[in-house]
């Protein structure tokens, strides 16, 4: 798949995307457009922010349903399976009143320059 997109021109980007809530309008777009990216071969970081912080805690993201929406279970074992990475603002901690235990297998905790040094060469950014 990869090798017939890069024989068609596509070019393979880093995609950066900010989630800013726990809400379906936040996290769905989030991971649609990060398992699309993905999917293509892309570079993807995910980025919590302390708003949606809660949706990183065990079981969260899998207790999501949405009215005609993928499964977002699926959508979640899709982007980790293929290698994004999912950072969490450290200021959640204390803003949420979070424990790290409490924190789903395979998210890594950054401060924020360490986020935007991480993406400054993103050709693609989105925020939901």
């Amino acid at each position: 798949m990869l090798l017939i997109l890069a024989q068609q021109g596509y070019i393979m980007s880093k995609v950066a995307i900010v989630c800013n809530g726990v809400e379906s309008k936040n996290l769905y777009p989030a991971f649609i457009f990060g398992s699309s990216a993905i999917a293509l071969g892309d570079e993807l970081i995910l980025f919590f922010t302390p708003g949606a912080a809660p949706a990183l805690k065990k079981g969260e993201l899998e207790k999501m349903k949405g009215k005609g929406m993928p499964d977002m279970a699926d959508l979640v074992e899709g982007v980790e399976a293929l290698g994004a990475k999912i950072l969490l603002c450290e200021l959640a901690f204390d803003a949420k009143d979070m424990k790290k235990e409490e924190l789903r297998e395979g998210v890594e905790v950054v401060g924020a320059t360490s986020f935007m040094a991480e993406i400054g060469d993103a050709q693609v950014t989105f925020s939901f």
